[in-house]
């Protein structure tokens, strides 16, 4: 009976679909991608490792793992205002990962592929004892000198979230029936979060500074902060919560400690950016057709980040994910 598991050769010749036929891959025939330049544009590059039981669950629906991996990665992408085209994949397989495993996962990355529009251009296939090991490096073009960095927040911005806050720990949780009432949205959102491209033309146009919110909201608006040399202030009741988070949230006995639970979560991909103050208000207008967006604190003269609950300054037990 024939190995179960394809050789290196096999998968990625199996993989070879996923180029769409973007002629950068060389069919995946080379050893490298060529992109060639653009002219008057600037290329953005991100990347994403997940390790199995740590980024997502173990058992987890081939698919699904796929689509996560993808997804966060894009979700740089988005946050800093550029329009993906491709990726590189590594992959460290397990021996468990047979040929209808990996086609499965193949089927994930094919979808997402054809929704974002993002092309296979190469990367690396070795095994592993385990466990799996996953690297997505994610590529887009940006308008020369117009990507959104961290680092460009003034004192007296606002900062504004779009995005619900909370929902992926929430839905960690969820998913390991730690957490109950109206649960499967919350589960799906972790699962499969959602790259905010369509604010890209309103985080160009307005936005002087953003990132993703991967680590938790208070850890990545910290990050802004510290890249622009400020301080900034987030009021946790402003915090923009799906339905669920709320329903959670109504019944835990310590409200602004669940609001830091929230707050600190991580994985909820949303897109935090610092607004000139006289923009804000349109600019949540705007955005708040695209997705739950609201303003949440300023950015101050000074260092560090300050939570605070009803205008009272509170001490979550931590501000994001650390590896």
């Amino acid at each position: 009976m024939k190995d179960q598991h394809p050789d290196e050769f096999e998968w990625i010749a199996s993989l070879e679909p996923l180029t769409r036929g973007d002629p950068r891959a060389l069919a995946l025939k080379d050893d490298a991608a060529v992109v060639p330049a653009r002219p008057d544009f600037d290329l953005v590059v991100s990347t994403d490792a997940m390790v199995e039981g740590v980024h997502f669950l173990a058992g987890e629906e081939p698919g699904l793992i796929a689509q996560r991996l993808l997804r966060a990665a894009l979700s740089d992408l988005a946050a800093k205002a550029a329009e993906p085209f491709g990726f590189l994949l590594t992959t460290a397989w397990p021996p468990d990962r047979d040929r209808r495993w990996r086609a499965a996962f193949a089927a994930g990355l094919a979808a997402d592929g054809e929704r974002f529009g993002v092309a296979l251009l190469g990367g690396d296939t070795v095994s592993t004892p385990g466990p799996l090991t996953l690297d997505a490096a994610v590529y887009g073009w940006v308008p020369a000198g117009t990507a959104v960095l961290r680092s460009g927040a003034r004192a007296g911005d606002r900062l504004i979230v779009c995005g619900a806050i909370g929902d992926g720990v929430l839905g960690l949780r969820a998913a390991r029936g730690e957490i109950t009432g109206p649960t499967e949205e919350l589960a799906k959102r972790y699962r499969l979060p959602e790259p905010l491209f369509l604010l890209t033309p309103l985080l160009r146009e307005k936005a002087r500074a953003a990132a993703d919110v991967s680590d938790g909201l208070l850890a990545d608006a910290a990050h802004i902060a510290e890249a622009s040399g400020l301080a900034v202030t987030i009021e946790l009741e402003a915090l923009p919560l799906s339905e669920g988070a709320r329903c959670w949230l109504e019944d835990q006995p310590d409200r602004a400690a669940a609001l830091g639970d929230l707050a600190g979560g991580g994985d909820d991909y949303a897109i935090a950016c610092a607004v000139d103050p006289a923009e804000a208000d349109a600019f949540v207008r705007a955005a708040s057709k695209v997705v739950r967006t609201a303003e949440v604190g300023v950015f101050e003269a000074g260092a560090g980040v300050c939570a605070t609950v009803s205008g009272a300054a509170v001490s979550p037990e931590r501000l994001g994910w650390r590896n």
